[in-house]
Formats: C-alpha cells, structure tokens, sequence
C-alpha cells in the first residue's frame, strides 16, 4: 500500500464538504488504518503475503471495526492507526467465509467517530457514491455506480449481488463505500478492469454491507456465523468459455488429495452439468455442509472421470487467533 503521506487525490475528484448531506470530516474520522502480521507457515501466507495492509471501519461507539476478510486471515497481530495517528493493537475477532467480512477488536480506546450502516438495496446504476480510505480528505473518492451484480470469485466465493465503482481508489481494501447520507453501504474487496465496448472500465469491487447486518451479532459473540460452514474443495477455478477450469489448488486441500488436477475440466457436479463459476459453487453448495462427499466430473486429457471430493471446513486449514 501507498504511504499516507506521499499522495493524495486531486481536488476535483476529492468529496468537497459543504456539497455533502453528511459531515465529511466524522466519516474520515471513522476510517482506519490496519496493519497484520501472519505467521509465515500460516496456509494464506503464501498467496496473501504476510504483511498486510488496508482500511478498517468504525461501525460502533465500542470502537468495533468491519473490514475485508482477507486482511485479517490468520493474523497474529493488528495494529490500528486512527486519524490523527493514534497507534492501538487489535484482535481478529471474525472473519466469515461466506461474505467475505471481517471484524477487528480495537484492545485500547480508539476515540475514534462511527459510521451508520446504511443498505446498498436502493443504491443503483450512476448513483453518486464515496470511497473513502485511511488518510483524510486527501483520501476521499467522488465514484458512481457503474454496476451492480452477481461476483463470482475463483477461491470459492459469491455474492448474489456486488458493487463495482469508476474511478478506482488506489487503496481500496477495507475500504468504506459511502451513500448519499454518509451511510456505511460497502467494504472495499477488489480492484478490476473489465471490457465498455471499446474502452477498459477500471473500478472497485465493494461488498455490500447487507450480507453482514444478518450475521453481525453472531460473529460478535461467537466468531463465526449461525449457519453451518460450506463445503470447500481447496480449488481455484475459473471460466472459459462456459468451461470450469481448475487454475490451482490449495496445498493438501480435498480436492488435490481426490485426485484433482490442475488444468482439469470441471464438467458436471452430482450428475448435474455446470457452466459458470457461480452455477458450480452453488451446486456443491446445495449438496450439504463441509464434510459433505462432493462427487464431481472431470475432462482429462480426452476422458472424463468421476472425482469423489471429501469437502472440508476451511477455517480448520487456517491458524486461529488468540487474544493474550
């Protein structure tokens, strides 16, 4: 991530105040900086890196903070930067799979302000939004919606319906989607660059906030949310061509110790032909909860095969936080 100091956006593109329906500078006060530590033999390490940088949000007067899952994977140690630079140590309290969301425990007095949450239900194509990240005005984003749908994403993730914003923050991850109102409506995930005829879109993949609201006080008080884990096969897909395409799989995951291959054709799921990421995640999905037998169909040099996948719990692949 960029140094907070060395950038900052231009000021036609910046949230100018007294435009605003909201107080521009309580939202900056409600961002924060997070900085994790993961183990070096943690599962994640490897693809996510073991220094992890990128925002956090204040979503109660606690000091509670929803951020991206990924940053907090495994973490063995947070250290929270607030506005005026405030340094508190945090605690992974959760991170749930299915969503993607992730909450810090800040273990010191942020006297940090908190955002409402608000809903991404009513937000539409063109709405004017506002990406913010840690570091000030210097850091707040004028964006719109230029679309919102289904995501599918190849480490066995969807969401029904996801937000992308133009132009894109540098510093997207964790980072916190305002409406209108100054409402909490979306948590940074991606950067992305897609096809508009004949230009490149550039943007950035928001969460919506709903998909956490249902789960919130059960990840607060237990770490993890009501329903039962899916099921998860340790496989890196994507599509082509209406193929499922196995990129990559996760080091001792189930679906390398089945006999799945890299470069292998995914073709049918439980008797049941599957064509797009989102149709083949939901149809193991469908087949029951984590330690469910997935039986898949695989293309292989010519041939196909039947795959018998024994799903796993993917929080029990990961190292779990303490709270010393």
């Amino acid at each position: 991530m960029t140094d907070v100091t060395h950038w900052s956006f231009p000021s036609e593109l910046q949230p100018v105040p007294s435009e605003l329906a909201f107080d521009l500078t309580r939202a900056l006060q409600s961002v924060v900086r997070l900085s994790s530590h993961i183990p070096e033999d943690g599962y994640t390490a490897s693809m996510l890196g073991t220094e992890r940088t990128g925002n956090g949000v204040v979503i109660r007067d606690d000091g509670l903070i929803v951020t991206i899952g990924y940053l907090i994977t495994e973490a063995e140690t947070i250290w929270i930067t607030t506005h005026d630079n405030r340094v508190v140590q945090g605690h992974p309290l959760a991170y749930d799979f299915a969503t993607g969301m992730g909450l810090v425990l800040p273990l010191g007095t942020l006297d940090a302000a908190h955002v409402t949450l608000g809903s991404a239900a009513d937000i539409a194509v063109d709405d004017e939004v506002f990406v913010i990240g840690h570091g000030g005005r210097g850091h707040a984003l004028k964006a719109e919606i230029f679309a919102r749908r289904e995501f599918a994403g190849y480490w066995e993730y969807l969401l029904d319906v996801a937000l992308f914003t133009s132009p894109p923050h540098p510093e997207w991850s964790g980072a916190a989607l305002l409406d209108r109102e100054g409402r909490l409506i979306g948590i940074g995930s991606l950067f992305v660059q897609e096809a508009a005829g004949d230009e490149v879109k550039k943007g950035n993949m928001f969460v919506p906030i709903d998909v956490l609201v249902p789960i919130l006080d059960d990840l607060v008080k237990t770490g993890r949310a009501a329903h039962p884990p899916r099921p998860w096969l340790g496989m890196y897909a994507s599509e082509d061509n209406q193929r499922i395409v196995v990129g990559g799989l996760a080091e001792g995951g189930p679906a390398q110790r089945a006999g799945v291959r890299q470069g292998d054709l995914i073709v049918a799921v439980g008797g049941q032909r599957v064509g797009s990421l989102a149709e083949f995640f939901r149809t193991v999905w469908d087949i029951g909860p984590s330690g469910s037998v997935i039986p898949i169909t695989v293309a292989r040099d010519g041939t196909t095969l039947p795959v018998k996948v024994q799903s796993a719990d993917r929080g029990d692949f990961l190292k779990k936080p303490s709270l010393q």
